[in-house]
């Protein structure tokens, strides 16, 4: 049971690293042909890394797996208190 946990982390830790190494705009792509991997663990996977980058300096690349993170959680439907909550923000936004 390990290795298979072991073997899924390898997986995800190489997803992450084709994400940030592929052309901007592909990662919709990507994402689609490794659906598989696409999960809750996934999400918070991206998150671990994403906060190692923060702690080396690495903004950007931080930055950008924390939106994707956001993204593929509400995908997801790991919070959905959190999108009730933009789109009243977005129903109020329009409202103006």
């Amino acid at each position: 049971m390990k290795e298979v946990k072991e073997e899924r982390q390898t997986l995800y830790f190489n997803l992450i690293d084709e994400l940030l190494q592929c052309p901007n705009g592909q990662e919709p792509e990507i994402l689609e042909a490794n659906k598989e991997l696409i999960d809750a663990n996934f999400v918070e996977t991206i998150v671990q890394v994403a906060t190692t980058f923060a702690h080396q300096g690495n903004q950007d690349g931080s930055k950008f797996l924390f939106f994707l993170a956001r993204e593929l959680a509400k995908y997801l439907g790991l919070y959905p208190e959190l999108q009730q909550t933009e789109n009243t923000n977005t129903e109020a936004a329009n409202k103006e």
